[in-house]
């Protein structure tokens, strides 16, 4: 049996002081996803699931399996790799590449970031394919891109290239966004360069395309997208005091909506929410019925802090849920995951928190056994009887 215990709403606003919630952003995006990547909170989720076309913010993944094979020492930074006919075959934005010359790794990477060239994708694609094509590449990114969560992400080309086998959900990107930040500092700094020259007598694509990064308000990353299919879009990331925020929006209809849409959200996300910690360590949350054990209840603790953000401002509005299969049946363990958690600020996704045995409740001995299966026996007469009438 699934036992539901809903915490009085009072005890709530007493213990977290959470404030009365905010009306949810307006988008004008077609497609959007908000998270605050410091607690995990989802703050806007439009469309977030539906696989659409990224444009050339889909670029993150070839750089995310190039930044690997940097890492584990597959690529060098200072390495050559020839450019191949196909990779010179792209039109769009490019680093004008010709073919059979050779470009530094940490330049293609470069040209990649500030400039978004898919003839670059391309070399690097070829270069790390398991088979030395840009498919085979695409292959391998599909199925790298599922290990790690992006459950809506099939990659067709290295670049974003229009195809319509070639698509990612708004949540997948921001995924994407949050490892390349968490995994490779080293490498994350590229994505607030405001410009690379990588040609002097092709300077006209030399400028990073992110309409954040000039205007001091914390922005480092990461793409910008757009095709006709697409729209414009942009995977941002914006970092200010201690908290940061990761967005991804797409379907706009001007490079100048694509600006003002990405400057509106970033505040409204550090301007309209604030941090709160709901549930401090070790704290109990509630008692969990045991069946057949030396005691007939036992204490319930978050597995962690419990720190989220909740809408700014006054009052105070909140649901909290725990949920266990009980009675728990004994013995229970210390340190057993025996439940959730389900805090439910209003305008804001669900977060859930794992909850443990607080302490050890043995089995119970012949006397307790027998006493426990009397007591149910006598229950289920009572009810027969009841029925009767």
């Amino acid at each position: 049996m699934t036992f539901r215990i809903i915490l009085a709403l009072s005890c709530v606003v007493a213990l977290w002081g959470l404030p009365r919630p905010l009306a949810a952003f307006e988008t004008q995006a077609s497609s959007a996803f908000v998270i605050d990547h410091t607690t995990g909170t989802v703050l806007l989720a439009k469309e977030a699931d539906v696989p659409l076309p990224p444009a050339s913010m889909s670029k993150l993944m070839t750089l995310y399996v190039a930044f690997e094979a940097v890492r584990d020492g597959r690529l060098k930074l200072d390495e050559r790799l020839r450019v191949s006919d196909h990779a010179m075959s792209y039109g769009g934005s490019t680093l004008f590449l010709q073919a059979g010359e050779r470009v530094r790794v940490e330049d293609l990477l470069r040209g990649i970031i500030v400039l978004s060239g898919n003839d670059a994708c391309a070399v690097i694609a070829e270069t790390l394919s398991p088979d030395g094509t840009e498919a085979g590449f695409s292959r391998f990114m599909t199925e790298r891109a599922r290990e790690m969560g992006m459950r809506h992400a099939t990659f067709a080309n290295a670049s974003g290239w229009p195809d319509p086998r070639h698509r990612m959900s708004m949540r997948d990107l921001a995924i994407l966004a949050a490892r390349i930040i968490e995994d490779f500092p080293e490498f994350y700094e590229m994505f607030a360069e405001k410009e690379f020259l990588f040609d002097e007598t092709e300077a006209q694509n030399r400028t990073n395309r992110n309409p954040l990064l000039g205007l001091g308000i914390g922005a480092d990353g990461l793409k910008t997208g757009h095709t006709q299919e697409a729209g414009y879009g942009l995977v941002g990331s914006v970092k200010q005091g201690e908290r940061r925020i990761i967005f991804v929006i797409s379907g706009l209809q001007t490079e100048q909506a694509r600006a003002r849409e990405a400057e509106a959200i970033t505040n409204w996300a550090f301007r309209h929410f604030r941090q709160a910690e709901l549930l401090k360590q070790d704290e109990i949350v509630a008692q969990a019925a045991v069946w057949m054990g030396t005691a007939a209840e036992v204490p319930l603790r978050a597995a962690a802090p419990v720190v989220t953000l909740v809408p700014a401002g006054g009052g105070a509005t909140v649901q909290a849920e725990v949920v266990y299969d009980g009675p728990l049946r004994a013995p229970v363990m210390q340190g057993d995951r025996v439940g959730k958690l389900i805090l439910r600020p209003e305008g804001l996704e669900p977060v859930e928190v794992p909850l443990l045995a607080d302490k050890t409740v043995e089995l119970g001995g012949v006397m307790v056994r027998l006493k426990t299966a009397s007591q149910r026996v006598i229950r289920q007469l009572l009810a027969g009887a009841e029925g009767a009438f």
